[in-house]
């Protein structure tokens, strides 16, 4: 359901819409408009970009603009770095509504087993049970091009994408592919930006929420190409935690850039649980997890189990073809047989999926 108010860069607060597809529609109001805080990890231990600095700052201009504090890691800012390591247990991560990795690049990408990580086995285990007890993260440009030999962290990045490479930094076109979302609501459909653009080492599209892809006929991708399908930012839900990714944002003007500071503040609001819409980053495959959950090997159970299924695939087939009026009418077909197994979560997820849909629809 939709609970989207936000106060954006400026600190105004903005209504979101309301789903009323035959669901209970909830007026739209803020999820939390209590304080929060969250945490800027910029520590490397190998290339630095120069953006992290500003990058540091301007985050923490858009906390004190929208009532959250920040606290940094990163040696290379000592009049700002906590004294050690955060990541000392779950328990004490969890005063962070959201953990932001600040293109944390640690010199993984040679998959050498050996080489230090970003995170030791303690820090990785503490961040680990941070998320799986609900916990935030936001992933900002070289975010990917950490802790290569962590496939749990690629999966919490997304899908397991992981930075490749990138062609000379160059003007193209993002294209907004999920409208509905905190992060996106205020962009256009075509943003023309100068940034670096990165490749990356598989399409993450099967395991996330994609919400911005690149064109690459508007610029050229070198010898990473991804092709006509090229996921730029995403979002999902992992492990019981929220985590949204950016590719872009290497330049350090980005940092300034309002549009693109809104859209930042999109993503830390909704991996901190302040904002809520769009469908919040649901897959199908995520619905259909929820769905073979349920099984208990009961003949009504897996009726109305297949049904729903057969549902989510036809709908998915119909939102893959660019038939969203199709897909939200399935769907709605799914939602009504899913009140039958009795399941708040399926409901919720279905209910997230024609909220996504929705705001497909021209």
């Amino acid at each position: 359901m939709n609970r989207h108010l936000r106060r954006g860069v400026t600190g105004v607060a903005v209504a979101g819409l309301t789903l009323t597809l035959g669901i209970a529609a909830v007026p739209a109001l803020a999820a939390d408009d209590d304080p929060y805080k969250v945490l800027v990890v910029g520590q490397t231990l190998g290339f630095r970009h120069s953006h992290i600095d500003d990058t540091t700052n301007a985050i923490i201009d858009l906390g004190e603009a929208n009532g959250f504090s920040v606290d940094v890691w990163d040696s290379r800012q000592p009049t700002l770095t906590l004294t050690s390591s955060p990541f000392t247990s779950g328990e004490d991560l969890s005063q962070y509504a959201t953990i932001i990795f600040a293109s944390p690049v640690d010199a993984t990408n040679n998959l050498d087993p050996n080489r230090p990580r970003l995170l030791n086995d303690a820090e990785l285990a503490a961040f680990q049970a941070y998320i799986r007890s609900g916990g935030g993260y936001v992933g900002l440009h070289a975010a990917t091009d950490s802790m290569h030999t962590v496939p749990w962290y690629s999966e919490l990045t997304g899908g397991g994408a992981r930075f490749r490479n990138h062609p000379a930094q160059q003007t193209a076109t993002m294209r907004v592919e999920s409208p509905g979302h905190p992060s996106t609501t205020m962009l256009p459909t075509e943003w023309v930006r100068f940034d670096e653009w990165y490749n990356f080492t598989t399409n993450p599209r099967e395991d996330v929420h994609v919400l911005i892809t690149l064109d690459e006929s508007t610029y050229n991708p070198g010898n990473g190409a991804m092709g006509a399908d090229h996921p730029l930012a995403w979002c999902h839900n992992f492990e019981g935690g929220r985590s949204w990714y950016e590719g872009a944002g290497h330049t350090d003007v980005s940092w300034s850039d309002p549009l693109f500071l809104e859209h930042i503040l999109g993503g830390i609001e909704w991996t901190a649980g302040v904002v809520t819409g769009g469908g919040d980053c649901v897959t199908f495959d995520e619905v259909d997890e929820v769905v073979a959950g349920l099984e208990d090997g009961s003949v009504r159970v897996e009726k109305l189990s297949g049904d729903v299924s057969a549902y989510l695939d036809a709908a998915e087939a119909s939102a893959a073809a660019d038939d969203h009026a199709t897909a939200v009418a399935v769907l709605q077909q799914a939602f009504g047989k899913a009140h039958g197994l009795q399941d708040p979560t399926l409901v919720e997820k279905i209910a997230d999926l024609i909220e996504w849909q929705e705001a497909l629809l021209p």
